[in-house]
């Protein structure tokens, strides 16, 4: 198979008429794969092993049978040496004469994990000490016709980080099983372990590799500014630069295309290697987040010609037309977002890496968990600071599916050296090559310096604090500049909560109830609760004799929150609600207990917009199979969070306030809806049987992007004659005779209720590939799911409240095609009943 792949581009037209009929024209700039298979070998060993690259040490070690899975049991420990050693890279490669005969031949590495040698033909070509940067190096002196060999010696990042702190160790937040100094390296910070995530301490090539040859020149940025002043005609400035091998007349051709028609164009002369121009799109189509509107893209092409109309090279670039605010708060508003000039509430989750082993996470994967934000509801989610910088692909999604990104540099929870000129330089570029690579992205609505920084930062440097001036000079300076630079448009925030937003942990790390985030407002960008992954995935990880108990010792190891976190869960668990049965109930009991917290605050916060204008819950997904505060599990099942986030962040949302002193619920709707609606509020209050003790109903206005109380209900008659603990109070709003919103509320903890067996019963309709799965229950089923025995499914809802007399549908997915019977074989019902009762 031949390495060398000629790249192929659209011309963008002929020089004295544009024309929208493109033909193809074979580009100068040609580039070389050298992804696929290499060799690997142990520093210093003579034996080696194929390789995958893009990869990592770790999975290259496991695909070849050399390591254990790290992720089962607590085999992290016997692995941990992988991280402590030295290892090499290798591969030949074929270089034609016409290759060697561009001006200019460079190697091209989008990313090197971390500290690695690069050396082609035995001449060494440069190091590497940042895994977030692009390197390139003039390989054409070292190549030669016909077979050439690249190596990649990686060096452990361990001895140097030992050296660094003990020179001067810098303050961090770091358990006890993760090694101390990460902040003198750049590379993943949570590689070296946080409190969800495990020590796997990775080395390898982890992106592309190619060769770039070129003559005449090549694209070296394209930025594009946008002037949406005037919403009849937007404005683009298109500004190219180009890197010359020699003096010539360059040209660059700009293309903008909306669903495949072209709407503008232009052709501008090079000076100096930089030109810029303007175009103009009539009738603009704005891009919105989810829920606000569409997210239309535009296609922005640059084509880049030599003195003879040559095609040299072209870059492409989508695009969506919108402005982004973030506004100050006020003695009526947290801080908020507003795009395209309108205020938004901001509705969704924390993102981690997707996998301890960034070369495992495929597209797929990513438009997954992006579709899943979106079908629940979620406009933002926060690119948390100890990660790396994603993937194109990630931002992509979000493009198109209108979720919005808080874009964190990646520092966090440490102390940094701005003091050393040498890292100083190294953060600079680091930043160039991302803001540059991802400023494009319509998604983007700020990009953030760091993550909790300013918690640990104080006048002076300490045992336990970062100096001011320095973190100002990282964080207010460097990064900032170089943010405007590179992006002038773009919102640029020092830190979080630096900017205002509100990080509250009083909840998990200080044991206080739910309700104590009723005490408080604002932009709320990290809170949560962890919970147990469902059966299924801790079978994946744990051998039978584990899974006695929530505390067994392979269940603490896959527990990384201090101060024993698998107690704070069962803890909370036996304040909220009935002691669980048996293992599995405990399992999913945690999870209907961690979307009942969640719940509390996320509902509290939208009822009291414009106060609270955010709600942005740690965490989204997780990186291994862990106990963790994800709302979606490392293997992508959704935790019962992720289903009442779907309601609980629903465009139109009716929830209760209860007040169990004076025994009463306020009843709010809540829209996040840009036109005013009317809609039809209904509440009842049941006993636990059912039996209706009390309803009503009135119509009520749904204003524009506000809460307000609907109706207050005096339930203190009911609690006197039947009980607090005997009240139901379910709720529902219909709008043009839909229902968009339902509820219950109490006026007591869960474990107060007795319920009675639902005698849930499922009446299956098969469809297509899927089931349609109407639920009906004798007596009312609290937080009733589905689940199918051996398979793993899509569940259009799940851990929902089914009343007497109420059926909920549910369309399900298997993930393989099943039989009707087959289907109704494999399913499970479940209720909040059946965790702590065996009767049925």
């Amino acid at each position: 198979m031949k390495l060398i792949v000629q790249k192929l581009f659209w011309v963008a037209g002929l020089v004295v008429a544009l024309s929208a009929a493109l033909p193809v024209l074979a580009s100068e700039l040609r580039i070389a794969s050298l992804n696929g298979d290499w060799e690997f070998s142990q520093a210093g060993q003579s034996d080696w092993l194929p390789a995958k690259v893009p990869g990592c040490v770790h999975t290259d070690l496991l695909a070849a049978g050399k390591i254990p899975d790290p992720f089962y049991r607590e085999n992290e420990q016997l692995v941990q040496w992988v991280g402590e050693t030295n290892w090499i890279y290798r591969r030949t490669f074929d270089v034609s004469a016409a290759d060697l005969n561009h001006h200019r031949v460079l190697l091209r590495c989008e990313g090197l994990d971390t500290f690695a040698t690069v050396t082609v033909n035995g001449h060494e070509l440069g190091r590497t000490d940042n895994m977030f940067r692009t390197w390139e190096f003039d390989v054409k002196p070292v190549l030669h016709e016909g077979k050439n060999t690249i190596e990649v010696s990686f060096e452990s990042v361990l001895p140097y980080m030992a050296k660094r702190n003990a020179e001067r160790p810098l303050y961090e937040w770091a358990g006890s099983h993760e090694p101390k100094g990460r902040a003198w390296v750049r590379k993943e910070p949570c590689n070296f372990g946080w409190d969800w995530g495990p020590v796997l301490i990775t080395c390898g090539i982890w992106k592309n590799i190619e060769l770039v040859m070129f003559n005449e020149a090549r694209l070296s940025d394209v930025a594009i500014l946008q002037d949406l002043s005037d919403r009849a005609k937007a404005k683009l400035t298109v500004q190219v630069n180009a890197e010359t091998v020699q003096p010539a007349a360059l040209r660059a051709i700009i293309h903008v295309s909306h669903s495949g028609q072209t709407v503008a164009e232009s052709a501008v002369e090079l000076a100096n290697s930089r030109a810029s121009t303007e175009l103009a799109i009539k009738d603009p189509q704005l891009w919105w987040p989810n829920g606000m509107g569409k997210h239309p893209l535009y296609t922005v092409r640059v084509d880049l010609l030599g003195p003879d109309q040559t095609l040299l090279d072209s870059q492409v670039k989508r695009i969506g037309l919108r402005t982004v605010e973030l506004l100050p708060a006020d003695d009526s508003h947290s801080i908020r977002f507003a795009v395209n000039g309108v205020p938004f509430f901001a509705k969704g989750a924390n993102w981690i890496p997707a996998d301890a082993f960034a070369n495992r996470v495929t597209t797929e994967k990513l438009r997954q968990y992006v579709a899943g934000a979106a079908s629940a509801n979620m406009n933002m989610l926060r690119f948390w600071g100890g990660g790396y910088y994603e993937e194109d692909a990630l931002y992509d999604a979000c493009d198109e599916m209108g979720i919005l990104v808080w874009a964190d540099c990646k520092f966090a929870c440490s102390s940094y050296p701005a003091f050393d000129p040498a890292f100083m330089a190294n953060v600079r570029q680091e930043i160039h090559d991302n803001v540059q690579r991802l400023r494009h992205h319509a998604c983007i609505a700020d990009w953030c310096g760091n993550n909790e920084i300013s918690l640990m930062t104080k006048p002076e440097w300490s045992t336990n604090s970062m100096g001011k001036a320095d973190y100002d000079k990282l964080f207010s300076g460097l990064i900032a500049a170089e943010v405007k630079a590179l992006a002038p448009q773009a919102l640029y925030v020092p830190g979080s909560p630096e900017v205002g937003d509100v990080h509250y942990w009083q909840v998990w790390h200080g044991g206080q109830p739910f309700d104590s985030y009723r005490t408080l407002n604002g932009f709320m960008s990290e809170f949560g609760f962890q919970s147990f992954p469902e059966p299924k995935s801790v079978d994946t990880y744990t051998a039978p004799e584990d899974r006695d108990s929530l505390h067994s010792a392979v269940l603490d190891w896959h527990q990384r929150s201090s101060g024993n976190g698998n107690k704070k869960i069962s803890d909370m668990m036996e304040r909220y609600f009935k002691p669980a049965k048996d293992f599995d109930s405990s399992l999913w009991l945690s999870q209907i207990l961690q979307g009942y917290g969640i719940k509390t605050g996320a509902e509290f916060w939208r009822e009291h917009m414009p106060k609270s204008m955010g709600c942005i819950f740690w965490q989204y997904n997780d990186c291994w199979p862990v106990t963790s505060w994800s709302s979606v599990d490392y293997y992508g099942r959704w935790k019962a969070l992720q289903y009442l986030a779907k309601r609980f962040y629903s465009p139109v949302l009716v929830s209760g306030l209860e007040d169990t002193t004076n025994q009463s619920v306020d009843i709010f709707v809540t829209s996040d809806l840009l036109k005013a609606s009317r809609g039809k509020l209904t509440w009842e209050v049941t006993d636990p049987s059912g039996k209706s003790l009390a309803k009503g109903g009135e119509t009520v206005r749904i204003g524009v992007q506000s809460s307000q109380v609907a109706k207050h209900l005096d339930l203190s008659g009911l609690a006197t004659q039947y009980g607090a603990k005997n009240l139901l109070v379910w709720l529902k709003v219909k709008v043009a005779g839909q229902p968009v919103s339902e509820n219950l509320v109490t006026l007591v903890y869960p474990k107060e209720l007795e319920l009675a067996n639902p005698q849930l019963k499922a009446d299956i309709k098969k469809v297509g590939d899927s089931f349609r799965v109407k639920l009906t229950a004798k007596f009312p089923a609290l937080w009733a799911w589905l689940t199918l025995k051996g398979a793993d499914a899509s569940y259009s809802d799940n851990f929902n409240h089914v009343r007497s007399g109420s059926p909920l549908e549910i369309v399900v997915k298997p993930n393989h095609p099943m039989s009707k019977d087959e289907f109704a074989n494999a399913l499970q019902i479940h209720s909040l009943y059946d965790t702590f009762s065996s009767g049925r």
